[in-house]
């Protein structure tokens, strides 16, 4: 008999009258003033009186109409019901039946009401049993440890101890699996104290709930010495030790145990191969991996969609995104997880075109993005400025609900910020109806990056009334805000704040900054002496914001020393070569060029070509300095000399200071003339309506010259011109910048 004949043979509306009872009775056993049923929200008042009122009537009605039926035909309903309101309804029927201290039906009901998340109801029929088994227990326990809270399994636990039921081998995973979602080393102890009086230890699904369980309570000793006095150990076992080692940051360790588990002749699964991976990715050991990937494809394991897409953000994070794609495109099955791991590989490695392109293809094969894809394809919107592509993705965002997400709110914001809408980002910013610690670090990074300092400073303080703490990436944040904005007063004021007012001891990137602020300014040798003083060694990024302030502001001296100390920290730095090469050639010290070209030449380092990307109808065009590459180079150069003789006539003279080549000067400015940034600006004016605003992103810091000279082609052509270079955005129009000249 299915469920739809029992509706129509005993008159089903009387059956949702004692549905509804079950509901009144539910609620008030757990004293709650309100529940929703079918006819909306009913108070306790309204519930009395229903009850006086109508279960009279019910009670006569049933009687008269219900046949009792026996456990079989229960039994049956029960493995048909496939969603939350069928199995209430067989519910209902077994309870006017009689058949609620059944023990098989309760089983069953329970197995399906834990097996949905709704422990709320599996709870009501348990605490109902008179005498509840030791499987009924194990269901409970099992429920909880897997929905939650995990609190309650502990706590039936110890219940069932009290009525004198004891535990068995199925019971102690459940038990150890909560403690381990809440982290509960001591629940666990006592736990596994009572596995060894009961004579579980020696169980192997007992054994590795046990790892389990201490690796993630970061007990990683207790958890191996488990593992060590196991007598048998299956490869549940093994995956549970090689994936505490993983997840606690022991990645040579995960490798050396791999090789023993081969040693030992236990095969591995899938979750043994991804562990092994991540270990892998988390050492960098791009040979290692080629070697495991080898080993996968031998093994038969490169068709799973869980280890290829483990193999795919390997070579990602190892710089290989050729062979990441090339994994990715032989996959014969692929899920969003996929996706997203390519997707992100592209973003991570600068390829943020071709996340872009992938996104669509994603969409083109049918495969629905998540807020993960959201999260992962807004930077490369954001690397690219591709502002219309963002806008695109936000209209998706709205149209999927993820808008109120706040990991893709933050994401938001930074695109915005970063594709030089600083006004939509704050409009974001303040729609949120909820913020945490990165949705505050982001908008301040991105008035830091637009040079908007004061503001920066501004939001700082509101953060402050609204209770939100910061960490140390807020003071990144705000110290690069007065940075770009020139406030060395306020940097040194908030720089020591920020052990005194908020405990926040100074990281290297803390010094970094205020490093590049007082060079910035021109305190070269306060930076210098600021440096020698850290109480840490300092980085990379230390000692090359000193190089770059000293090629600002020509100090050959200080320059040449700077860089000895980098090159000592990254022999293979060519940005160090290339600074030292500007502030020779600024100098007129052409044998200081030409030795600097040799040793990158004699090492095989190549300087990174200037990029400028400009987007035009949702696509993004790339210009490399002296392209020529474009299909309408003619039309963009005969552009660029219509602007020069408009920008000559204006008062424009070409700095061929910065021109890295001992040539003549009209060699020089032509060499000028064809900077990506110029070629970009030239394409935007010939392809966009008048009076609209160009936006254009360079990878590297714009130059002394290119940035005069869009100060007076925005007077020119009477429009705003956004330049987002390495290190801020500039925003041209009537012949200023907003950063003053200061950058």
């Amino acid at each position: 008999m299915d469920l739809l004949k029992l509706q129509r043979r005993f008159k089903f509306k009387y059956c949702q009258s004692i549905y509804m009872l079950i509901l009144v009775d539910f609620h008030f056993h757990h004293h709650v003033k309100a529940f929703t049923s079918a006819s909306g929200t009913v108070t306790e008042k309204e519930v009395t009186l229903y009850q006086q009122r109508h279960c009279k009537i019910q009670e006569d009605s049933i009687s008269r109409e219900f046949v009792l039926m026996d456990y079989g035909i229960f039994a049956s309903l029960l493995q048909q019901c496939t969603s939350f309101k069928s199995v209430t309804q067989v519910h209902a029927y077994i309870l006017t039946n009689g058949l609620e201290q059944d023990i098989s039906l309760a089983v069953k009901l329970l197995n399906l009401y834990t097996m949905r998340g709704h422990m709320e109801n599996a709870r009501l029929i348990f605490d109902r049993i008179r005498k509840p088994n030791l499987f009924l227990w194990n269901v409970m326990i099992r429920g909880y440890a897997k929905n939650g809270p995990c609190e309650e399994a502990l706590k039936l636990y110890y219940r069932m101890q009290q009525a004198g039921v004891q535990p068995d081998n199925f019971t102690f995973p459940f038990l150890l699996k909560a403690c381990a979602s809440l982290s509960a080393l001591q629940e666990g102890k006592k736990i596994h104290e009572d596995i060894v009086r009961g004579g579980f230890e020696s169980d192997v699904f007992v054994g590795a709930a046990l790892i389990h369980m201490y690796t993630k309570c970061r007990s990683l000793d207790i958890a191996r010495q488990v593992f060590d006095k196991m007598s048998t150990r299956d490869v549940v076992s093994w995956n549970a030790m090689v994936a505490g080692y993983a997840q606690n940051g022991h990645p040579e360790t995960v490798l050396g145990l791999f090789d023993d588990m081969r040693r030992e002749d236990v095969a591995p699964d899938r979750f043994t191969i991804v562990s092994v991976i991540q270990a892998c990715t988390h050492l960098g050991a791009l040979q290692q991996g080629m070697w495991f990937h080898d080993y996968i494809t031998r093994s038969g394991f490169e068709s799973d969609v869980f280890v290829g897409t483990a193999l795919i953000n390997m070579y990602a994070k190892c710089r290989s995104i050729d062979i990441a794609f090339a994994v990715f495109d032989k996959m014969l099955k692929r899920d969003v997880v996929s996706w997203n791991a390519m997707i992100t590989g592209y973003v991570v490695n600068g390829n943020a075109y071709e996340a872009l392109m992938l996104l669509r293809r994603m969409q083109l094969a049918g495969i629905k993005p998540d807020s993960v894809t959201m999260v992962n394809v807004l930077p490369a919107c954001a690397q690219l400025a591709a502002v219309q592509q963002g806008k695109w993705i936000h209209g998706y965002i709205i149209r999927t609900g993820f808008v109120s997400d706040i990991v893709v709110g933050t994401a938001l914001i930074d695109m915005y910020a970063k594709c030089g809408k600083i006004e939509l980002a704050r409009h974001f910013f303040d729609e949120m109806s909820k913020r945490d610690i990165v949705s505050w670090n982001s908008m301040v990074a991105g008035y830091g990056m637009h040079g908007y300092g004061e503001h920066a400073l501004e939001l700082f303080s509101q953060m402050q009334v609204t209770g939100m703490k910061p960490n140390h990436i807020t003071f990144v944040g705000i110290l690069s805000a007065c940075s770009h904005a020139g406030l060395v007063d306020k940097g040194w004021q908030y720089f020591h704040c920020m052990d005194l007012d908020y405990s926040i001891m100074p990281r290297v990137e803390h010094y970094a900054c205020m490093v590049d602020l007082l060079g910035r300014a021109g305190c070269l040798y306060e930076a210098e002496d600021f440096i020698k003083n850290m109480p840490l060694e300092p980085s990379a990024s230390v000692w090359g914001a000193l190089l770059g302030a000293c090629k600002i502001h020509c100090n050959i001296q200080l320059g040449e020393h700077v860089a000895e100390c980098l090159l000592e920290l990254e022999p293979e730095n060519a940005g160090c070569y290339v600074l030292m090469s500007n502030i020779y050639a600024i100098a007129g010290r052409w044998d200081g060029v030409e030795k600097v070209r040799k040793i990158m030449k004699d090492r095989g380092l190549k300087k990174i070509p200037g990029c400028s990307y400009v987007e035009l109808n949702k696509k993004v065009h790339c210009f490399v300095t002296g392209d020529r590459s474009h299909a309408q180079t003619d039309e963009i150069y005969e552009m660029l000399e219509t602007l020069a003789g408009k920008m000559k006539e204006a008062g424009y003279v070409p700095n061929t200071t910065f021109t890295l080549h001992n040539v003549e000067d009209e060699v020089k400015e032509h060499l000028l003339c064809s900077h990506s940034e110029k070629l970009a600006i030239a394409f935007a004016l010939i392809n966009t309506n008048l009076g609209s605003t160009i936006q254009i992103t360079k990878n590297l810091r714009v130059c002394d010259d290119c940035h005069n000279a869009t100060k007076f082609i925005s007077r020119i052509v009477k429009r705003e011109i956004i330049v987002r270079d390495a290190n801020r955005f500039h925003h041209f129009k009537d012949g200023l910048c907003s950063c003053g000249d200061y950058w």
